[in-house]
């Protein structure tokens, strides 16, 4: 069967082509223009929702977060943004700006003065979603960004707004910021404020994209200097700011793949009737696993040890806690923990036993090399050797009425580092001060 290419084209066309819903440019423009500015109404507007968002997240409300994007007026400056790169117009860029800054400082500023006022101080689960940004939140900016570019460029607007709003999640992440601030807590105010970044960024991203696609005319001639190094700005920005989600992303999807590998590992390993597994805990680089019932055999176990390379799990310590029933399962557990408590004790007490080995080591090499020292050096009455601060530190006391010439303080601290086996050595004498080193 032959494929008729051009009707296939023709077609694809008629769907999906943008241009006969195109909306006047200078309106499009006109609209951008009346939402990027924040005064009056809108800047009390933005406070308001400010508030509003920031008692959802402090009362963990999804409904009330929701309805703060709703009214939140941020998205006209991040729209301005984009729309001024896309037709060259500098001054609509300088403004959106400007605007941006404004909003975004009024924002952070109410959300800290509400946070410090609160008398909810713990953070909850809407707090602490918006302190980790990935990739996975680029996606949702740019695609959210587009729909509303869409919306604002064509004459079918529909519910978009709202819906991008919504999606796009601009006031949450500002909030979040203004509680790392107020609480002192730092990985909240970056990670939130990151989060916020990262929207603005994608946002202006498909608007710009989007103005391309229905074709928007410049403003401002496209080859002149200005133009071209807003635009490397601009490319380099989208660039660096997705590196670190990239970057938190690829270790969120290794945690899910190595949680995956844990889950089916325990599955085929040790599903057996009469055996039922109450928990598996992948912690660190050990596996817990608890089952209550019929007896997993050693030989079993050790078969699962040996199997565990085949699920990229080669590097993780394997340990099972079972028993016949949750009494003894209970009992089994505290047992294991106690064996683990020992096992870190003993260790602690094999350290310590090593420092008081080197320590009674190295007295016993200072008082050596304070008796050798005399006969060495005939100037020299007494040689003491100690650590001060982790550095090998020798005070010299010279013979009564003899000076130490700088040579011979030298040859002491040369000795010294090699009788000591120490590559630095500080030397003191009286008021003269020598280090000698590698």
């Amino acid at each position: 069967m032959k494929i008729n290419y051009r009707y296939v084209r023709k077609t694809l066309v008629k769907y999906f082509n943008l241009m006969p819903a195109k909306e006047e440019e200078q309106s499009v423009i006109d609209q951008v223009k009346g939402a990027i500015v924040f005064r009056g109404t809108n800047l009390w507007i933005l406070m308001f929702a400010i508030l509003i968002a920031s008692l959802g997240l402090n009362v963990n409300s999804t409904a009330v977060i929701i309805g703060a994007m709703l009214i939140s007026p941020l998205m006209g400056p991040i729209i301005g943004m984009g729309l001024s790169v896309g037709i060259s117009d500098l001054e609509l860029l300088k403004q959106s700006l400007k605007n941006y800054g404004v909003a975004t400082l009024i924002s952070v500023v109410t959300a800290t003065v509400y946070f410090l006022l609160s008398p909810l101080s713990e953070a909850q689960s809407e707090l602490l979603a918006r302190t980790s940004p990935t990739l996975y939140d680029v996606l949702i900016a740019f695609f959210g960004g587009a729909a509303g570019v869409l919306a604002l460029t064509t004459k079918s607007k529909g519910q978009v707004i709202p819906g991008v709003a919504i999606a796009t999640a601009l006031m949450p992440p500002l909030c979040t910021a203004g509680y790392g601030l107020a609480t002192a807590q730092w990985p909240y105010f970056f990670g939130a404020f990151y989060l916020f970044f990262i929207n603005t960024v994608f946002i202006a991203t498909s608007t710009f994209l989007g103005v391309k696609l229905m074709r928007f005319h410049s403003v401002q001639n496209l080859d002149s200097e200005a133009v071209r190094r807003g635009r490397k700005v601009v490319y380099s920005l989208v660039l660096l700011t997705m590196i670190p989600a990239a970057i938190l992303t690829v270790n969120i999807v290794r945690e899910n793949m190595q949680e995956n590998s844990k889950k089916q590992f325990v599955k085929a390993e040790f599903d057996q009737s009469g055996t039922h597994i109450l928990s598996s805990q992948l912690k660190g680089d050990t596996l817990r696993v608890v089952a209550v019932g019929k007896e997993i055999t050693e030989a079993r176990i050790a078969e699962a040890r040996a199997r565990m390379q085949f699920y990229g799990l080669e590097d993780v310590a394997l340990v099972v806690i079972q028993a016949e029933n949750t009494e003894d399962l209970a009992l089994a557990t505290t047992l294991s923990t106690a064996e683990h408590a020992n096992a870190v004790l003993s260790q602690q007490v094999s350290d310590l036993q090593h420092q008081l080995a080197a320590v009674a080591a190295f007295d016993t090499l200072s008082t050596n090399v304070s008796k050798e020292a005399v006969p060495l050096f005939p100037e020299v009455k007494t040689v003491t050797v100690g650590k001060m601060g982790g550095v090998l530190t020798a005070v010299v006391t010279p013979q009564e009425g003899v000076r130490l010439e700088w040579e011979t303080v030298k040859r002491i601290g040369e000795w010294l580092r090699v009788r000591m086996n120490d590559g630095k050595v500080d030397v003191i004498v009286r008021n003269l001060s020598l280090t000698v080193e590698n």
